[in-house]
């Protein structure tokens, strides 16, 4: 029979590049069986967790989001992400870099530590893809992407808006990142956009919104167009908050909506952005704990390679 010549390759990899299959049902579940490692040399992208949720407004659980994603991703490490015609590993040497470490007791230091994970990794001369946690990881680090790019472009796929006021500037909050975000110029609305609200909040902050009727009416390839227009050549950070996606395809969230976006739709549009300026990516909310089958970490994984090979394609592959 078959033995694959390499087992645990988060621990054995001889080298951060490449693809190769090992028994997808064992082994240490780094993100795509990458190495797991704190040596940023040589290193374009660093895949790391911050498993914080106290921040949620509805269902906990989103704690133990990077953890399942990272299981969910050992079922599809073993070939070259679909349909994509090249290999993002072969390009990019990725890390998983473990997870930020922060002090549960004391939630009101979280956002400081978040910040400083990400500015460590940054000033390493990497990139982030970053796993939650609930929502609100996002704030500290756009924080850390705004210092190293400039005030950046957000692309946001989200059930809900997150920019309802904070006017204090106290609340560690998932729904108030985003209206903190344009308040303090880390992102510039104008180039902007969220895509698949389905909750009510009147105020956008200057952000274009594309909802989840407008998806379904107008279809992938319109949105896309869109997106690409409104964001133009600018650095972006894209965050996706895995709510939105209808419940039926990620069940496994803290705050559900109906009538959200499909698995299918999300990959499309993502996968539409080839050419992006893309400088960080992070993808948040799963909570396992509510999932079916896994079907919503492995809808996380999917997304997250769908990034990957954005990045990969921009920095690496040329356009």
């Amino acid at each position: 029979m078959d033995v694959p010549a390499q087992n645990d390759q988060a621990m054995t990899r001889d080298s951060l590049y490449g693809t190769a299959a090992e028994s997808t049902y064992a082994g240490i579940t780094s993100f795509m069986r990458r190495r797991y490692s704190r040596d940023l040399r040589g290193v374009d992208v660093v895949v790391s967790g911050v498993p914080f949720d106290t921040a949620t407004s509805n269902r906990p659980g989103a704690r133990f989001g990077p953890r399942g994603i990272r299981a969910a991703s050992t079922g599809i490490a073993w070939e070259r992400h679909w349909p994509w015609t090249f290999d993002p590993f072969d390009h990019l040497a990725v890390i998983d870099y473990g997870d930020c470490a922060f002090d549960y007791g004391t939630p009101q230091s979280v956002p400081d530590s978040i910040e400083a994970h990400a500015e460590h990794i940054l000033n390493g001369g990497c990139a982030m893809l970053t796993f939650g946690g609930d929502h609100f990881i996002s704030y500290p680090l756009l924080k850390a992407h705004a210092r190293q790019h400039g005030r950046l472009s957000l692309i946001h796929f989200d059930a809900h808006s997150d920019t309802w006021p904070d006017e204090e500037g106290k609340r560690v909050d998932h729904g108030t990142m985003f209206w903190h975000a344009a308040k303090e110029g880390l992102v510039d609305p104008s180039r902007s956009v969220q895509i698949g609200l389905r909750t009510t909040n009147d105020d956008h902050q200057g952000f274009q919104v594309l909802d989840t009727r407008q998806v379904h009416r107008q279809g992938c390839e319109a949105i896309v167009e869109t997106i690409r227009a409104r964001v133009g050549d600018h650095p972006v950070y894209l965050t996706f908050d895995i709510d939105c996606l209808d419940p039926a395809f990620a069940p496994g969230t803290g705050t559900p909506v109906c009538g959200g976006l499909s698995t299918v739709q999300a990959l499309e549009i993502l996968g539409g952005l080839r050419g992006i300026n893309l400088v960080g990516m992070d993808v948040v909310e799963v909570a396992p704990a509510y999932d079916s089958a896994d079907i919503t970490s492995l809808a996380a994984a999917t997304l997250a390679m769908e990034m990957l090979c954005l990045y990969a394609a921009r920095h690496k592959v040329g356009r």
